[in-house]
């Protein structure tokens, strides 16, 4: 369990995005996808894998239905040595866009290490890179930290999915929680010509001896307490910046009683602004990685991965419901869609799908349209082009034609990104022969919101089909089916 230290400013927090110009990812060495590094959290465990359930009890809970988090993940209680759950941990971090996990290690011979085989064949097979984040575990010192790095960099160095990073001497990368513990850190010159070493801190006087600086501090980010005068250190004297940002935290369930500050999402403003100040020059900017806070560490509701929008009764969950306008189903992965967002500002020119869009240019007709707004403009690329159907003829579809059968589990739908707020009301549905459609999403409402781009994501039943079909019958922004572009994707 984290203990937040910086929590300066937080009653002059405002969780509204600045509508100015996301400035230059960084200075000198273009920023790639593997520069955004998810916290990772492989304690968790449960009596189908593990004997017993572990970290999930925090707090005096009885899982699985009652858990030490405000959150419940759409998984449930699982097993972090599950190797399903590993794999689609990897594929929920593909879909964020993010190159790296920063993987939680408690020591030689310790749970989460040796979970750490299982982890590095999954995120070699999804083509994720992991580093380690060194916890403060009994009796730690600089000289047992140098042991540690050493250990990881000779075990585990062999795998494809072994961080390296090529613009700073193909080193290795180690984040030192709680660095601050430990006074004299002269021991990591042995090792600083194989691996960046990060202090977890923002003061320069406390950095001797380290590769870089990061902060993991969630709440801090929301101010970026230190964040320039830190940045600037860094760049002036060849280091890694790293700031952190999270889309939250709550650790009431986890820990009753306590007093610690809250961090309300604010339906993803909140992530939106920590974003923002890792990559405004005014508060630090072009950092060189950005590492988030976190991917699932659940105990403090920082987390990106999908939580149940439908948790278990009587224990006072909280959901994603709103997040970035999506509701329900859809609103479950709007973080890690979000995360994609800000990894494409962060690297520039945005980031190659995980998946190819398979309705991209692909036939696509209409119930009805407008003239000069054809169902062709729905697919083509443009965001600024659009299809709208004939006004106050409600019921309305819009159907592509994948030329083929293809998996297809989730469509993303958008609207031009100047237009005002609005909700649309669409259910889909899904043929093999485009004669015999069933339905694989039901009508629900989709908020299309400017301040996530006006893009929502369509979950749909997985399957083999090759039309796909959305139906219109209500729009609170105008009275017709319209959308900008739609998208289908594998996973």
């Amino acid at each position: 369990m984290r203990t937040l230290q910086s929590i300066v400013g937080l009653l002059t927090l405002f969780l509204v995005v600045a509508a100015v110009p996301v400035p230059a990812s960084s200075a000198g060495v273009q920023a790639v996808p593997a520069d955004v590094q998810l916290f990772y959290y492989p304690w968790y465990g449960s009596p189908t894998v593990n004997g017993s359930y572990r970290h999930w009890p925090q707090g005096n809970h009885t899982p699985p239905d009652d858990i030490g988090a405000n959150y419940y993940p759409t998984l449930g209680a699982y097993d972090s040595g599950d190797t399903a759950a590993i794999d689609q941990h990897m594929t929920w971090i593909q879909r964020s866009g993010a190159g790296t996990i920063v993987t939680s290690w408690w020591g030689q011979g310790s749970y989460e290490d040796n979970l750490v085989p299982r982890i590095l064949d999954s995120a070699a097979r999804h083509g994720i890179k992991v580093a380690w984040h060194l916890e403060p575990y009994g009796n730690r010192t600089a000289a047992s930290t140098v042991a540690d790095i050493n250990y990881i960099n000779s075990r585990y160095g062999s795998s494809p999915a072994f961080y390296r990073d090529a613009a700073h001497g193909n080193r290795s990368a180690f984040y030192v929680f709680e660095s601050l513990r430990i006074t004299d850190w002269s021991a990591l010159d042995q090792v600083s010509g194989t691996s960046i070493v990060l202090a977890q801190t923002t003061d320069t006087s406390k950095v001797a001896h380290f590769g870089g600086m990061y902060t993991y501090d969630g709440i801090a980010g929301a101010t970026a307490p230190g964040w320039k005068n830190a940045s600037d250190y860094c760049k002036a004297n060849g280091l890694v910046w790293a700031p952190s940002v999270a889309p939250g935290y709550i650790d009431d369930r986890a820990v009753p009683g306590n007093t610690t500050p809250t961090l309300n999402r604010d339906n993803g403003a909140a992530y939106d602004k920590e974003w923002h100040n890792a990559l405004d020059p005014a508060t630090g900017g072009a950092p060189t990685w950005v590492s988030v806070t976190s991917f699932n560490e659940w105990h403090e509701g920082s987390t990106l991965e999908p939580a149940r929008s439908s948790p278990p009764g009587g224990q006072g969950y909280l959901t994603y419901e709103g997040a970035y306008g999506q509701t329900g189903a859809a609103a479950e992965t709007a973080y890690l869609d979000r995360t994609r967002y800000w990894v494409g500002q962060f690297t520039g020119g945005g980031v190659p799908p995980a998946n190819p869009d398979l309705a991209r240019g692909r036939p696509i007709t209409a119930s009805s349209n407008v003239p000069g707004y054809p169902p062709t403009a729905a697919n083509d690329g443009n965001q600024g082009s659009y299809w709208e159907s004939t006004n106050r003829a409600f019921p309305q579809s819009l159907t592509v034609d994948l030329g083929s059968q293809a998996e297809v589990s989730r469509l993303v739908l958008s609207l031009p990104t100047s237009w005002g707020a609005r909700t649309q009301t669409l259910s889909v549905l899904a043929s093999a022969d485009g004669t015999s459609y069933t339905a694989v999403a039901g009508s629900a409402g989709y908020r299309f919101d400017p301040a996530a781009q006006n893009t929502v994501t369509v979950p749909v039943t997985a399957g083999a089909r090759r039309y796909l079909r959305l139906v219109f019958t209500a729009n609170t922004g105008w009275p017709a089916g319209q959308v900008a572009e739609v998208q289908a994707y594998r996973n």
